[in-house]
């Protein structure tokens, strides 16, 4: 995320302070990494999805702008929260494709190495929404740790720094959540 963090800071303080402008300037600014983020998310969809970064992006937009005045406590807060909604976005997608098709022709979501979850059935976005979903109630900040590192291509320190904890919490964390999702996503292949 190579954007200025002060001035992204700048706009997230002044639109905390009721300043609504500020999100329209934060958005122009963010732009090109919200659509590398949208890119990332979208990098093990099916090659004929309908879902481009850019419409992904305008859709998270729309999402965020809908929100009362979200307390973003930084940039890499601010990133987290896009990821999370854009693999929302995306989810829904996923459903509504599935709904419209009564189950069939539905795509495999390949998970990226960092999640090593090598087995004969990958996981669908659905299946792994719902595991994330049952960490979350589990242990709130492993599934957030998740989200930044996978969903939201953060590195072990800036999600260290988003959470206010230690690199070193993040990397057992992120390895244990990984274990489990692993242990999680295995059981409907068995």
């Amino acid at each position: 995320m190579p954007t200025n963090t002060s001035e992204i800071s700048l706009l997230l303080d002044q639109y905390r302070e009721g300043r609504a402008e500020a999100f329209g300037k934060l958005m122009a600014l963010v732009y090109d990494d919200l659509r590398r983020l949208a890119a990332w998310q979208l990098r093990t969809e099916r090659p004929e999805h309908t879902l481009q970064p850019t419409a992904l992006v305008h859709e998270a937009y729309l999402k965020l702008a809908g929100q009362n005045p979200v307390d973003w406590q930084n940039k890499a807060h601010f990133f987290a929260l896009a990821a999370q909604v854009m693999r929302h976005i995306l989810v829904d997608h996923a459903r509504g494709r599935r709904r419209d098709k009564r189950g069939g022709g539905q795509a495999s979501v390949a998970l990226d190495e960092a999640l090593e979850l090598s087995h004969p059935n990958e996981p669908d976005l659905i299946e792994l929404d719902e595991a994330l979903n049952t960490l979350a109630r589990q242990d709130a900040r492993k599934s957030l740790i998740v989200e930044l590192r996978y969903f939201g291509g953060l590195s072990i320190e800036e999600t260290a720094d988003a959470l206010g904890i230690s690199p070193a919490t993040v990397r057992r964390e992120w390895t244990l959540a990984k274990a489990w999702l692993r242990r999680e996503l295995g059981k409907g292949s068995t």
